[in-house]
């Protein structure tokens, strides 16, 4: 355990292990030992097998060519995650953990209970069509029928922020009138969702089937507003 400790934080032409002398060329001074910085080669792994995935899938992620990339040797991936399923449930924790800190940033508590639905619809929205490859591992991800999430508890925590700022939006438009009551904020979470991911999952198959333009800035527009007003209408008190 203690050689694999001293391997992993010295690595390269230029460091040496205790007990192992490296006789300097003659004439020559000897070079400085150096070691990288955990966490940085951590999120560099983490960074690239992001694009790994997203891009060949986890049965197509290919760790020689993550290690390859980072510059590192594929035994020093094995050391930070222990396999492969582990970086890729690692990898689903860094996308989910992104997109729950922006939605932090949404404040929905300082708006009126219409414009903080809007909000929230826009911001789903533009997060989907701004990360494609977090779309692409999501869909993988359910190919696997979501067993990495299962059993990260990291991921099941990080939702109850999101769900507990919609349960506060529609418990405060409905104490208001604004919004019908005993609207279900899962349930409005994966209306949502599954209004959004679609124009990003889907879109090439729609566009090819039905010759429908859903990539040019003025389509996303108005898709973009489409849904904020279904989802108004979904929650609004008539």
């Amino acid at each position: 355990m203690e050689a694999r400790r001293l391997a992993a934080a010295c690595e390269g032409p230029n460091c040496q292990m205790p007990g192992v002398k490296k006789q300097p060329a003659r004439g020559a001074k000897p070079a400085p030992i150096k070691r990288r910085d955990r966490e940085r080669t951590r999120q560099e792994i983490l960074d690239i097998a992001f694009e790994e995935f997203a891009e060949n899938g986890l049965s197509g992620g290919n760790t020689d060519a993550i290690a390859a990339r980072a510059n590192i040797t594929k035994r020093l991936i094995f050391y930070y995650f222990n396999s492969k399923e582990d970086l890729f449930t690692a990898v689903l924790e860094m996308a989910y953990a992104e997109m729950r800190a922006a939605e932090e940033g949404l404040h929905l508590e300082a708006l009126e209970p219409e414009a903080a639905i809007r909000r929230l619809a826009e911001f789903t929205f533009d997060f989907h069509q701004a990360h494609p490859q977090f779309v692409r591992l999501v869909s993988i991800e359910n190919i696997h029928r979501g067993r990495h999430m299962a059993s990260s508890r990291r991921l099941k925590e990080m939702t109850q922020p999101s769900i507990s700022q919609i349960a506060k939006v529609l418990e405060r438009g409905a104490a208001c009138g604004a919004i019908r009551p005993g609207i279900d904020p899962i349930e409005l979470h994966m209306t949502l969702n599954a209004l959004s991911f679609f124009a990003v999952a889907n879109r090439h198959t729609f566009e090819a089937q039905f010759a429908w333009d859903m990539s040019s800035p003025k389509a996303k527009a108005q898709r973009r507003a489409e849904i904020a007003d279904l989802l108004w209408r979904c929650v609004r008190k008539d």
